[in-house]
């Protein structure tokens, strides 16, 4: 592998890395919003360290910048120099969608210019220089509110940090003999040194060995360094901070020096002197091994070496996923246990003994076994826990419950319940808009909540569990319910509704999955548009899922949405029309019949209808739709299939049902074009095609009045 691709590699660890740091810095405020401990500041604190260092090695150095101001205010809490204050933690949290925005840019190889970082920034050095304004505090020993005033406040029990240096520092730096072994670089602690101050760099060279003797792995060198301006000492140890358990660093005060001019010497540019090709900008500095005792060398940038090759960024859906071991290694065994079984079923192909049909058979059964457990192997290294979407709500929750005014307390279960990992990216975006309308709609004030009898505090709790061969998730609040009463006002005002009609709740409850319905008085930038929730069903039916709501007048509301494990896999019913298999999803099914011709009537001589239950069903005669010729034309003498999609129905006409079984699903528009009424396609064991049905697609053209004709020529 050659180094740029090796450095990719490493890239793409680090960006990870970098998304689970923010998602840790994310989880970590939203307990400090809470309650204020030493303990979460620190693990906010190594996160953000993290992800200062690593974007320093890389060259982002406008993340290691930016961060470092972050960093800054993180230690000032952490070491008591100023208290907890909810203004700090917001600040903190717009922070990290700054850095997260940034590191999207770096992974997409685009400049790195963020809109928000400039105000953010500003915002950050106000406060670290003491002129932001002061608000209520939170001890982060003890969590009590405390009063502060034009300074910060100091916790009890631990000392402030030494006042800036006005002038500079002097550093002795004289780093362990396995300095390198560590993968520790001096250039690059005195190229971040310098993002502080002027540096002078210094180097000790009495140490060095002969030539024929020296040992290129050890480091011989000790350097005296001298950063001018207005510092903490802290901000130095920072920048030593993963050397300093191998080093000795001593630090003194430059407060009685002024006017301290720098001694400056250009850098030795020969090629064999300047360090490898940087990433993106990582700023590398050399200095001549042979520079004699006394010589100051200014710390400065080499001339950039090339980038690698810019790649466009991929998208979520060709994203990368992370493995669990466990699931390689059986992915491994069973491919070795396939092995076995071809060189059983290979020996049958040179020496057939009618004898040995038993033979057959058992490798047969064994390679059947083989091929259904890789199956459901394969599928396993696509499903990832529901964390992955869940993870975003606890911020979300937070940030509109503050908007709103409304106290909410979020409980998350089921996170580790698995799903594919393109059906988590796809239903992600629903989940949010539910969550919106949940706390928007939903929960009440906590004065309203009181008035009611209730705690101030909503409860919105969001569900995951398997159940059957299918995963549920349900979004589920304690407030005060949907209100049926003017969810029908408004469906009559709207005339989806006659006046007439008196509908049951579940079919109120639906309504507001009509396009363009809302029942909320004035627009915000919360919710109000009539936006959404059709489109959340859309985007579920999609995914071959269902949505279904439950609701109790001041109790609160449930939705409860059902969705497949996989879009690979499919449990199907096998139906025969004529010659013709044709494949439907056995979660659209509702249930079989065989009808009377009593029950089948003729609407003005163009549609039939089948009463099934006090209700009538639109037929779908699958032969008049595909032009195929069946069996039967009446029905009575046929079968039909009732099916289900948005609480719609209709009784699909088919001659025979055959086997249930899984079938793989395979892409229609790929290698032949969309065809409405057909979700896609699936390949028998003898190699003939069956077409898989789209039941809600079925539903829509025969219930919308749309010709039922589908033409399916190339």
């Amino acid at each position: 592998m050659s180094t740029d691709l090796e450095m990719e590699e490493i890239l793409k660890v680090f960006l990870q890395e970098c998304a689970e740091g923010l998602q840790a810095m994310e989880t970590g405020l939203l307990n400090l919003s809470a309650r204020a401990d030493r303990d979460t500041i620190d693990a906010i604190f190594r996160a953000a360290h993290s992800i200062k260092g690593g974007a320093g090695m890389f060259g982002f150095m406008e993340i290691s910048q930016f961060t470092h101001a972050v960093e800054t205010l993180l230690d000032q809490m952490r070491n008591g120099a100023r208290v907890v204050t909810q203004d700090a933690v917001q600040v903190l949290f717009q922070s990290v969608d700054v850095m997260r925005e940034m590191m999207e840019l770096a992974e997409a190889r685009q400049p790195i210019v963020s809109l928000h970082a400039d105000a953010v920034t500003s915002i950050l050095t106000q406060m670290l220089s003491g002129e932001a304004q002061a608000e209520a505090a939170v001890d982060l020993h003890t969590g009590a509110g405390t009063a502060q005033s034009g300074t910060a406040q100091v916790t009890a029990g631990i000392s402030p940090p030494a006042g800036p240096c006005a002038s500079g520092w002097r550093i002795e730096f004289r780093p362990h003999a396995n300095l390198f072994k560590t993968c520790n670089d001096p250039l690059r602690i005195f190229n971040e040194l310098e993002t502080l101050g002027p540096v002078q760099a210094i180097a000790a060279i009495e140490q060095v060995p002969p030539l024929a003797v020296m040992d290129p792995t050890l480091c011989y060198l000790a350097w005296s360094l001298t950063v001018n301006g207005s510092l903490l000492q802290t901000q130095l140890a920072e920048v030593f901070d993963w050397v300093d358990a191998d080093s000795a660093i001593d630090y003194q005060r430059l407060a009685d020096r002024t006017g301290l001019e720098p001694d400056v010497h250009p850098v030795d540019d020969e090629p064999s002197l300047r360090p490898p090709a940087r990433l993106a900008g990582v700023p590398v500095a050399s200095a001549p091994a042979s520079s004699p005792p006394g010589r100051a060398v200014t710390v400065r940038d080499a001339p950039a070496a090339a980038a690698p090759p810019t790649a466009a960024r991929a998208s979520a859906d060709a994203g990368s996923i992370r493995v669990a071991t466990e699931k390689v290694d059986a992915l491994i065994n069973l491919v070795g246990e396939l092995v076995i079984t071809q060189a059983m079923l290979g020996r049958f192909s040179e020496h057939y003994d009618p004898e040995n049909l038993e033979s057959l058979r058992r490798g047969l059964a064994h390679l059947t076994r083989n091929t259904r457990d890789l199956q459901e192997s394969v599928l396993k290294i696509r499903m990832l826990p529901i964390s992955f979407s869940f993870n975003r709500f606890p911020r979300l929750v937070h940030e509109l419950s503050r908007k709103l005014g409304k106290k909410v307390e979020l409980r998350l279960n089921g996170e580790n319940t698995e799903l594919d990992k393109i059906v988590l990216e796809k239903i992600g975006d629903p989940l949010v808009h539910l969550v919106r309308n949940s706390l928007d709609h939903g929960l009440e004030t906590p004065a309203d909540r009181l008035a009611a009898g209730k705690s101030d505090t909503g409860l919105l709790e969001l569900n995951a569990f398997h159940e059957g061969g299918s995963v549920i998730i349900e979004v589920k609040d304690d407030g005060a319910g949907l209100n049926t009463a003017r969810i029908l006002a408004k469906a009559r005002e709207r005339g989806l509704l006659e006046s007439d009609v008196t509908p049951t709740n579940e079919q109120i409850y639906n309504l507001i999955f009509a396009p363009g319905f809302s029942t909320a008085d004035t627009v915000s930038d919360v919710s109000g548009r009539g936006v959404g929730m059709d489109v959340v069903r859309r985007n579920i039916n999609d995914l071959g899922g269902h949505v279904q709501i439950s609701s109790a007048a001041g109790l609160g509301s449930t939705i409860r949405i059902r969705l497949p494990l996989t879009l690979a896999i499919l449990e199907g019913q096998m139906l025969r029309v004529g010659p013709e298999t044709y494949v439907i999803s056995l979660v659209s099914i509702i249930e079989t019949v065989q009808p009377r011709q009593a029950h089948v009537q003729s609407i003005s001589g163009r549609a039939e209808v089948f009463k099934h239950r006090d209700e009538y069903l639109p037929i779908v005669r699958l032969h008049e739709l595909f032009g195929i010729v069946p069996d039967h034309r009446e029905a009575s003498k046929g079968l039909l299939v009732v099916a289900e999609s948005d609480g719609k129905r209709v009784a699909i006409l088919v001659d025979e049902l055959l086997a249930q079984q899984q079938v793989v699903i395979k892409s229609l528009d790929t290698n032949f074009k969309q065809v409405p009424g057909l979700a896609g396609a699936t390949i028998h064991g003898d190699g003939r095609v069956a077409l898989i049905l789209d039941v809600p697609g079925l539903i829509g053209r025969f219930l919308d009045g749309a010709s039922p004709h589908v033409d399916c020529a190339a």
